[in-house]
């Protein structure tokens, strides 16, 4: 017996035929796993994940000489790189404690610190010397109240530590009510993906998994048995002579 059994051991054979037909033959099943994980994706999105709003303000850097301690520096607005490296450090004069708190307290807003820090993003626009600082928010007028009370603390701090600088206001901040996140769109194609991969996936392991005998091609895969005959299916409707005979004799009674 153990002579019979042919490289079960050794390697795995996939029958790619076996698994597509075990996938076509269930396909319906497929498709309807994928509409159910769009829908599970666009019910999440639209009712489970509330939603976030943001409003931007945008701040002129004025480059100028400035002193710390005793060293002088002189940033000239003609150097391509002084741009970024203020709104860099001016970046890092926003996001920090003492900043922030000046900004809750101008806003009266109930924000910790910590939390307003992960709130605030601030980028140099197209490597110019406009500063854009983005508020997100789940109120889309509290976003503005808030980039709003930015552009009035923190030209106040550059000016306090940084000798010689100042920050205009170039466009105060809005309330805009189109929601950043969650892209709705987005939650439901990946729902759709994630049902039609899992269900796929599923199928693949039920048809790796079976090793039922379904034609002679198994047993001359598996086994060093010849295969001496071959049983016709009497139930195929596509076999005229044994169908006419299991018609006449069996089905009538």
């Amino acid at each position: 017996m153990d002579k019979a059994v042919k490289n079960t051991k050794e390697y795995l054979v996939i029958d790619l035929a076996h698994i597509i037909k075990t996938i076509w033959n269930r396909i319906w099943v497929v498709v309807i796993v994928s509409i159910l994980g769009a829908a599970i994706g666009f019910s999440v999105a639209s009712f489970a994940i509330t939603p976030t709003y943001s409003s931007s303000v945008m701040l002129y850097v004025n480059n100028s000489s400035f002193t710390v301690g005793d060293l002088g520096f002189s940033i000239s607005s003609s150097e391509i790189s002084a741009a970024q490296s203020l709104v860099k450090t001016y970046s890092v004069l926003l996001k920090n404690r003492t900043t922030l708190e000046k900004v809750i307290e101008a806003t009266d807003v109930s924000y910790k610190w910590k939390d307003l820090y992960y709130m605030i993003e601030a980028s140099p626009v197209d490597e110019t010397e406009i500063m854009r600082v983005t508020v997100t928010s789940e109120d889309p007028y509290e976003a503005a109240k808030i980039a709003n009370g930015i552009a009035k603390i923190l030209p106040q701090r550059v000016s306090e530590i940084v000798e010689g600088s100042s920050m205009e206001v170039v466009d105060s901040a809005v309330p805009v009510t189109n929601k950043v996140a969650p892209n709705i769109t987005g939650y439901t194609i990946v729902g759709f993906i994630l049902g039609a991969v899992f269900s796929l996936l599923f199928f693949v392991v039920i048809a790796l998994l079976d090793n039922t005998v379904h034609d002679e091609e198994y047993i001359l895969n598996n086994y060093d048995y010849p295969v001496l005959a071959k049983i016709p299916d009497l139930l195929e409707t596509q076999s005229k002579k044994y169908g006419y005979y299991y018609n006449k004799y069996y089905k009538k009674g």
